[in-house]
């Protein structure tokens, strides 16, 4: 009977043991894809993206423990860059002087979420003097501080001066001419420093988002085009749509225009027209063209002050804030919820998408690597300076304890073998036991300090040539 009531209560426990382990379950697993399963592969702040990227560079795991960054489509965990950069290309903070002659021109490429762009330049930055923005009014007054003068060449600020979404060769021909005239040149003995910025997008979802707009009556008739000092004949450029719009038209009707400057905008737009003789088709072979304006955009968009990604907002606002040293008041906000997003697209529309768009595509695909590039470079850069603050304020802790004990040179120097609280032993014996404490105390301080200095010093400039080595390789 005792080995019987024995097994019995046996029993009963183990199956305690499973109702309850059942309940803990379901607790915390209430769901089919148990929580548990992802906690080792995602780390906090990173919405799981970091797990799926089969490990991932060593910036992006040591950034995962509660960086906001990473979180962005998981991008930091999957990078893998292709191109080579130099120094030069990824390190971007210029000495922006808004009290100065300096002057920020803002290129807006169509359905990239530069409006949005835009309205943070005008309304969510923190400046001596904010830009004046009026109820009811497109444009907002953004002048210096103590002068009359605009540091801001945008369509929130100076409006559409250049023309209807002014691309990069308008821009650069007309922006300072414009700037001239807005502003006597009597007041400005040196040139100004013109900072050009613009925004992309992924070419499929902004042709799709072109298309949509594009459906609903967009024309953007203002354009100007103007390239060499003339704009584009009607031989030269001709209309998609016999009407005053194109509203109604369907996917394949927008796709098959051939003259449709929705296709490889992005391209067109960041590229010197010049070089293919502007708008005029016969000049070269289409490959030859796209080519040489590739080429051409690629180099602009690298010398470019700052561009940011749509699909990147966290990043964006990061690589602009330290490279103008102007910090935005409100975090910007990643959305996909846009109305291209909401088009269903079969995948062999999509693909043939992409090779109407390939110019574009291989543009997008070099300027994010360039941007992620740029945004490990720059938190590196970051974690060199905390490096180096950390560094400063141990500095200045030593120089308040050293004269404790006679001041450099005249005490002992903290070694291991030889602490620096063994010179307490030969302190007064009268001395205040409160104050003997503290001193002990800050001491012990000095000690760890003299130590975690050494190590410090041995890796503080390997920090960039390693990053640099890191990147050839690549």
């Amino acid at each position: 009977m005792d080995e019987k009531s024995s097994s019995s209560r046996l029993l009963v426990a183990l199956v305690t043991v499973l109702l309850f382990g059942a309940i803990v379950l379901q607790y915390v697993c209430p769901g089919s894809d148990c929580q548990l399963l992802r906690l080792g592969s995602s780390a906090p702040g990173d919405g799981g993206a970091g797990g799926a990227g089969g490990g991932g560079s060593p910036t992006s795991k040591a950034a995962g423990a509660g960086d906001p960054y990473v979180a962005e489509d998981g991008a930091l965990a999957r990078f893998v860059p292709r191109f080579h950069f130099e120094a030069a290309d990824l390190d971007r903070v210029v000495d922006f002087n808004i009290k100065g002659d300096d002057v920020i021109v803002f290129l807006h490429i169509q359905k990239t979420g530069g409006t949005t762009f835009g309205r943070h330049l005008v309304r969510n930055i923190q400046l001596e003097r904010p830009c004046e923005c009026r109820a009811g009014q497109k444009k907002c007054t953004c002048y210096r501080p103590g002068k009359r003068e605009t540091w801001l060449f945008s369509r929130f600020s100076t409006g559409w001066s250049c023309g209807l979404h002014a691309d990069w060769t308008e821009l650069t021909n007309c922006v300072p001419s414009v700037m001239g005239n807005r502003e006597p040149p009597e007041t400005h003995k040196a040139p100004r420093n013109y900072y050009y910025i613009t925004i992309l997008r992924d070419p499929v979802w902004r042709y799709l988002s072109e298309w949509r707009h594009v459906q609903r009556g967009a024309t953007w008739k203002a354009s100007l085009h103007m390239c060499d000092g003339r704009a584009p004949t009607l031989a030269e450029l001709p209309s998609c749509y016999p009407g005053d719009d194109w509203s109604g038209c369907s996917l394949e009707e927008f796709m098959a225009c051939p003259h449709n400057l929705a296709n490889n905008r992005q391209t067109r737009m960041l590229a010197d027209l010049s070089l293919v003789g502007c708008y005029n088709l016969t000049a070269m072979s289409d490959n030859q063209r796209g080519a040489v304006l590739l080429e051409s955009a690629k180099r602009n968009l690298r010398r470019m002050a700052f561009f940011g990604l749509t699909e990147y907002q966290r990043k964006t606002q990061y690589l602009f804030e330290r490279t103008f040293r102007l910090a935005f008041i409100a975090p910007f906000t990643q959305l996909n919820g846009t109305r291209a997003a909401s088009v269903e697209v079969a995948p062999e529309t999509q693909q043939r998408i992409r090779e109407l768009n390939r110019w574009d595509v291989e543009l997008y695909e070099y300027a994010r690597d360039l941007f992620l590039q740029r945004f490990q470079y720059a938190r590196q850069q970051e974690r060199r300076e905390a490096r180096q603050r950390r560094q400063q304020e141990r500095r200045r802790l030593r120089a308040k304890v050293l004269p404790w004990w006679g001041g450099p040179g005249k005490g002992p120097k903290p070694t291991k073998a030889s602490p620096v609280r063994q010179s307490l032993a030969t302190w007064p014996a009268e001395q205040n036991q409160g104050e003997a404490e503290k001193n002990q105390e800050s001491e012990g301080e000095l000690e760890d300090l003299w130590w975690e200095e050494e190590e410090e010093e041995e890796d503080e400039n390997g920090t960039i040539e390693d990053y640099i080595d890191n990147v050839e390789q690549w």
